[in-house]
């Protein structure tokens, strides 16, 4: 018998920037310290963006400490009001403080940031071994000290200095055993950095290493348009740089004052494509919905353009990649309150920069095409080319595929494309969530397949007893690849869809379901996942809709759980919206959704949230004992006695 006890006693509050250290990887990257690094970079960025700030310099060090220093205002200096505590000490010390949740429209310190997670350089400090802080600001000079994460010189006024200077200073040891490589990658550091200056016009960004003495200064008065120039240099151009931005203006109905884009595109028929994003400042290298929008303002303008000159041959019907499948492009979008996936920000959630940048952009290019009927041509064919190419690789797939193909299920609402690169698949929970989903989905590449109840635990199935189960016969079929084992030679060349994406409820039995379709995929068809083919659709539990007010009219909003519903309400309640005009409705499952409502939360690709399954920080043989451990039928004393190990782990928010 096991010893170890599980009372109330057992169960562990992580306080202070200790959940960081427990566990790093939910916070920032742990390849390397770039990103922790990147917070205090972002930080002196965003006093350039709200016009404080005109150098950055960043240094390297021999010891292998990193200084960041700006000419900005300086971190204030003072007592916080409510915590009695140093507010420098707070940034640095707490995982939910910092000026950028100071939005009061579009007149907060920072308006326009890099998004309101609520670590930023908590992280950077928790996963030092030290941090000096230095702060100019007032007329005086003021420094810190912090080791692995606590205040060991708490912060003091060292001297005077003229009062017309002012900064901050911030030095860190990044603590190795908390990231594989102790090691700064100079090529992504130098590109962060030439990125910035692109994006902030006028101010100067400088890299020095110490060890090889080496400095390096960017300062951009062309800004992106230069950038994508330089970047795209020897590749001939199908017409000149489309360049354009364009804010909402005071008494905007739908946009805070200030939202918006600046963006630089180029088309090519050939060569290298060049394509970055930035909300705020942030890089975006995952893309998101403000690069949705330019997809789909570029290809709304070019598509309007054709038709309206009668250039679309009989037959060809353009589609979005069509036009943005030989674009290259620098986005910087500005969005009053950004949502990210994830703490390191890599990808842009927020469903409103689909209409904000989109809507700019398709007027922007509309002007410009009818301005210059010959560059409208000129894309309109580029277009139509590629739409003709790929209705002809679809014909070609599908005859190879047309003879000896088993009956597909009858269940099965199939899709009209069999281009890989675009179908998906949805394996729905129950009959009627996968009603509404046939109305929703998009015919032209997204299939529906309907489950009945829960799904057999395959762990233990022999492969070829398998097909005795309806459910795996018909999601095999479906997809058109047989069971296989993690050693076989499995056959992906007939596979149908390019995604699968499992979608069920919010709820528990909806994970179990989850849960039981994962373990048939990892069991037996783990080539399907090695490939990156198994996605998980993410449907929101809760939906707020807003009453119109001023000049903003009625507002809808989805949240994915309770946390996004409370960082919701507080936002409404900043921007002045009267506590409770508000109604909140729970979707008890997806077939409470209307077909529309579940178009535009999860399975609009420009809007949804889908998580492709990958595999973890454990190699495939723990992963495996860990699947037999939870899913083997003779392991429930395994199963009691690892969450009796476990549930110390357990993280309460306080």
């Amino acid at each position: 018998m096991a010893s170890t006890s599980y009372d109330e006693s057992s169960i562990r509050v992580l306080k202070g920037l200790e959940p960081v250290r427990q566990r790093p990887g939910m916070y920032t990257r742990t390849e390397n310290p770039l990103h922790i690094i990147q917070e205090v970079i972002d930080n002196a960025a965003d006093e350039a963006l709200a016009g404080h700030c005109s150098i950055i310099e960043v240094t390297l060090h021999n010891d292998g400490s990193v200084t960041v220093q700006d000419d900005g205002r300086g971190i204030p200096v003072g007592m916080h009001p409510q915590e009695k505590a140093p507010v420098a000490e707070l940034v640095f010390t707490r995982l939910h403080a910092g000026g950028k949740f100071d939005k009061h429209a579009a007149a907060g310190a920072y308006a326009f940031s890099g998004g309101l997670h609520g670590v930023g350089v908590s992280v950077t400090n928790a996963l030092a071994k030290r941090l000096d802080l230095t702060v100019w600001r007032d007329g005086a000079e003021h420094q810190m000290t912090f080791e692995h994460g606590a205040v060991t010189k708490p912060l003091k006024a060292i001297g005077e200095v003229p009062k017309k200077r002012t900064g901050t200073r911030v030095t860190v040891w990044p603590d190795s055993k908390y990231f594989d490589s102790a090691t700064l990658p100079i090529n992504e550091l130098t590109h962060l950095l030439r990125s910035k200056a692109v994006l902030l016009a006028g101010v100067t960004v400088k890299l020095t290493i110490d060890k090889t003495a080496d400095t390096q200064t960017w300062q951009y008065k062309d800004g992106l348009q230069g950038y994508l120039a330089d970047a795209l240099d020897g590749v001939e151009l199908l017409v000149p740089l489309f360049a354009g931005e364009q804010f909402a203006q005071e008494g905007d109905e739908i946009f805070a004052t200030g939202e918006g884009a600046q963006w630089v595109v180029a088309w090519a028929e050939d060569g290298a494509i060049v394509r970055e994003s930035y909300v705020n400042l942030i890089p975006t290298p995952a893309g998101g919905t403000h690069e949705a929008g330019l997809r789909e303002g570029l290809f709304g303008a070019v598509k309007g353009f054709a038709e309206l000159h009668s250039l679309l041959p009989k037959g060809t019907k353009l589609l979005p990649e069509d036009v943005f499948s030989r674009v290259s492009f620098v986005l910087s979008a500005k969005v009053l309150d950004p949502q990210f996936q994830g703490q390191i920000k890599e990808r842009l959630n927020s469903r409103d920069a689909v209409r904000l940048v989109g809507g700019f952009v398709k007027t922007a290019l509309e002007l410009w095409l009818n301005s210059h009927v010959e560059y409208g041509r000129k894309l309109a064919e580029l277009a139509i080319r590629q739409a003709q190419a790929r209705t002809r690789a679809a014909q070609k797939v599908e005859k190879k595929r047309s003879s000896g193909v088993a009956v597909l299920p009858g269940k099965l609402t199939d899709c009209e494309s069999s281009d890989v690169t675009r179908t998906e698949v949805f394996l729905v929970e129950g009959d009627s969530a996968g009603g509404s989903a046939k109305m929703g989905r998009d015919k032209s590449f997204q299939a529906i397949l309907p489950l009945r109840g829960k799904v057999l635990n395959a762990w233990e199935v022999d492969k070829d007893r398998l097909f005795a189960n309806n459910e795996i016969h018909d999601i095999a079929v479906a997809i058109g690849v047989d069971p296989h084992g993690p050693h076989d030679q499995a056959d992906l060349s007939q596979l149908r869809y390019g995604r699968i994406c499992i979608l069920s409820d919010a709820d528990v039995d909806g994970s179990h379901i989850q849960v039981l379709l994962l373990t048939l995929f990892f069991r037996h068809f783990p080539k399907l996942v090695e490939a990156g083919h198994l996605y998980v659709a993410r449907p929101p539990l809760f939906r707020v809709d807003v009453p119109a007010q001023g000049k903003r009219p009625l507002r809808k909003f989805y949240c994915l759980d309770e946390g996004e519903l409370e960082a919701l309400l507080d936002k409404l309640r900043k921007e002045g919206v009267r506590e409770g005009v508000w109604s909140i409705g729970r979707f008890k499952g997806l077939g409470e959704m209307s077909p529309e409502q579940l178009w535009e939360t999860t399975l609009n690709p420009d809007t949804r949230r889908l998580l492709k399954v990958q595999y973890g920080e454990l190699d495939l043989s723990q992963t495996r004992e860990m699947f037999s451990m939870l899913m083997g039928k003779g392991e429930s004393s395994q199963r009691r006695q690892w969450i009796e190990d476990k549930g110390n782990l357990a993280q309460v928010d306080i």
